[in-house]
């Protein structure tokens, strides 16, 4: 692995984590972006899967977004088109011609796609597994609100309550009464993983902001590469199915598949068959 620190266009810094062979050239290289709460090193299973699933000659380039990791936090005017020159600023180090997505990661994928159409950003492959963007009002973003203010509250157990009930409706957990996930939520919250998603709460309400608020319409998509790759998982909860599937008979000639296995996590947790699939779909 070879980790650097790159600066931004406005004065910031990210940390960027490459895998892989090392002068790997732009065409097989793949920029990897994160979803919320996630850091870099927790993409780092999946990031060596990734890079050996693809084969000698080929890199996986992966880096923390703001307010996470080594990177710097939000700027003051913090939106999408800050994570969009963040992509570009990677591609520019890098050299990466291909990008995927995870979760409000595939978000960004997506909205800097459509900002690169036509330009010499354009990426030859664009992959996302799971895209959280909200799509002709695909999803009900009325908890945005009370999340920030539970967060701003420093009341992380009814904060960390309102984005799983947010995130998944329509399964059981959003049918949980809020007190009582609450109740659940402040207990998990002290492991390890759930301390490291407390940290990073105060950037994850401007990115879940910058990717929910203003409701898309397929349509905006239509500009993305014809070979563009919509993954969705089987066992992920209905919001990134119906999504994806919106997304795909928007773009002409994208492809749109179902991981059988798969789940919300897959990615993070380098889930054997969807690393094959993603090698199989950069490398064909």
């Amino acid at each position: 692995m070879r980790e650097r620190e790159i600066k931004t266009h406005d004065g910031g810094r990210l940390a960027l984590y490459s895998y892989g062979t090392e002068d790997a050239p732009g065409e097989r290289r793949v920029v990897l972006i994160g979803g919320a709460f996630l850091t870099a090193l927790i993409y780092r299973p999946f990031s060596v899967a990734l890079s050996k699933g693809l084969g000698d000659g080929w890199a996986v380039d992966v880096y923390d977004r703001r307010g996470r990791g080594n990177s710097t936090e939000q700027p003051h005017d913090y939106s999408m088109a800050t994570e969009i020159a963040d992509v570009r600023t990677i591609m520019d180090t890098t050299g990466a011609r291909n990008i995927m997505g995870h979760s409000l990661g595939g978000s960004v994928a997506l909205n800097a796609a459509q900002e690169f159409a036509g330009t010499d950003y354009q990426p030859d492959k664009l992959a996302v597994y799971d895209a959280a963007v909200n799509i002709d009002g695909s999803m009900d973003t009325g908890w945005l609100e009370g999340f920030a203010d539970s967060v701003n509250k420093g009341d992380v157990g009814r904060a960390m309550a309102r984005m799983k009930r947010g995130m998944n409706q329509g399964t059981a957990l959003a049918k949980v009464p809020e007190p009582i996930l609450a109740g659940l939520m402040a207990v998990v919250s002290r492991t390890k993983v759930n301390s490291l998603f407390r940290e990073l709460m105060p950037s994850g309400v401007g990115e879940l902001k910058a990717a929910f608020e203003e409701a898309e319409t397929p349509r905006d998509f239509s500009v993305l590469p014809p070979n563009t790759h919509f993954m969705v998982g089987k066992k992920s909860p209905q919001f990134y199915k119906v999504t994806a599937s919106r997304l795909n008979r928007a773009v002409p000639g994208s492809t749109l598949q179902v991981s059988p296995k798969g789940f919300h996590g897959s990615v993070p947790a380098a889930v054997n068959e969807l690393v094959a699939d993603i090698s199989d779909y950069f490398k064909g």
